[in-house]
């Protein structure tokens, strides 16, 4: 299986600015600007990245539900618009080679999903670092955490309806890249689960690389700026 990458009218030519490195099993955020591009890198590859997105006073966020019946499919591909829990466009998937696999039925894990698979004691979890995230931000802390987006993750559904979690497939160095439709906080977990080999058979966390690509007249590629961060 190939990866998908839009078509479509690409306008200027751009160059991706390296924005942070994400640690694995940490999570982060980046203000992306209408018409900005995120890169989402998984660079040391297999790694899930579970993804949120809110509008910039937080008064909307993407849905899963709501983006699986506007594209009519469980996973979306490139070309396609993800909307939010108003139904309104939120990010357009403009790039993908990272072969595709991208769920979103599994919701974030927690404190409780690592109890259930017998740990004890305190573990990171994506929900922890969502919730990290609104904090550093200054927001409201929401005791529901929306589902992901869970970037990179293989999750088939079979003829009859059964879920696999499968070791991510993804590359080392493969990427989705996101264009914003409108101002949007983007939120990413470089998920910390290694109770279940879903990062890979090793289930090893591994660190991501954001980039924020603005419009310029240059070829692409990347590069590496020192940044402040939000959320170490």
């Amino acid at each position: 299986m190939t990866g998908n990458v839009a078509t479509g009218s690409v306008g200027a030519l751009a160059v991706p600015r390296h924005q942070r490195t994400v640690a694995g099993g940490s999570g982060t955020v980046v203000a992306v600007s209408a018409g900005q591009r995120v890169h989402v890198v998984n660079t040391l590859g297999h790694q899930v990245v579970d993804t949120w997105a809110l509008s910039s006073d937080a008064e909307r966020c993407l849905s899963m539900s709501h983006t699986r019946l506007a594209i009519g499919r469980i996973s979306p591909r490139a070309g396609d618009v993800l909307v939010d829990d108003r139904r309104q466009p939120m990010l357009r998937l403009v790039e993908d080679d990272s072969l595709g696999d991208h769920d979103t039925l599994i919701p974030a894990c927690d404190a409780q999903r690592y109890r259930s698979l017998g740990y004890q004691g305190q573990h990171a979890s994506c929900a922890d670092n969502y919730a990290a995230v609104l904090t550093s931000l200054g927001m409201p802390n929401q005791r529901l955490v929306p589902d992901p987006l869970n970037l990179f993750m293989a999750v088939p559904v079979s003829d009859t309806g059964e879920l696999t979690l499968n070791p991510s497939l993804a590359p080392a160095g493969s990427k989705v890249v996101f264009e914003a439709v409108r101002d949007t906080l983007v939120i990413v977990s470089a998920c910390p689960q290694d109770l279940v080999p879903i990062n890979g058979a090793d289930s090893e966390p591994r660190l991501i690389d954001l980039y924020l690509e603005d419009r310029a007249p240059s070829h692409r590629r990347y590069v590496r700026v020192e940044l402040h961060v939000l959320l170490a």
